[in-house]
């Protein structure tokens, strides 16, 4: 059992693939500390996230699209699952890492209201 405990891994893919309904801006500054926040985010739910024990068991692997609103001060005010990952394990997990990142880091002030909106992928797999 060691030995499986060993070879899993959550891997979190939100670097590349988190997604903002933002108009990109050509100021350089700003797309650098929007960069930040999202790197910010990036690492909390790296840190938070949780590979529940009964799916490293069974080898369960899963990939979901969660969509998390926040107000101005990075708290989460809600959350929707666009693609759950088909697994009750993983699915139950979703709602408990949302509680466990909540507050986010602080939104840059360059981004707007309408904007406080992303698109988060969720993957649990076995490397």
């Amino acid at each position: 059992m060691s030995k499986l405990m060993g070879k899993l891994c959550v891997y979190v893919t939100t670097l590349v693939a988190l997604s903002f309904g933002m108009v990109v801006t050509t100021a350089n500054a700003e797309n650098n500390d929007i960069r930040k926040w999202q790197t910010k985010i990036v690492k909390l739910v790296a840190k938070k996230q949780v590979y529940p024990r009964s799916a490293m068991r069974k080898e369960l692997e899963g990939r979901a699209k969660v969509r998390v609103s926040i107000d101005r001060t990075g708290a989460i005010i809600g959350h929707e699952v666009l693609e759950p990952t088909g697994l009750a394990v993983f699915d139950k997990e979703i709602p408990k890492l949302i509680k466990r990142i909540n507050p986010l880091p602080t939104p840059p002030s360059s981004l707007e209201d309408g904007q406080l909106s992303f698109v988060l992928p969720l993957s649990w797999v076995i490397r």
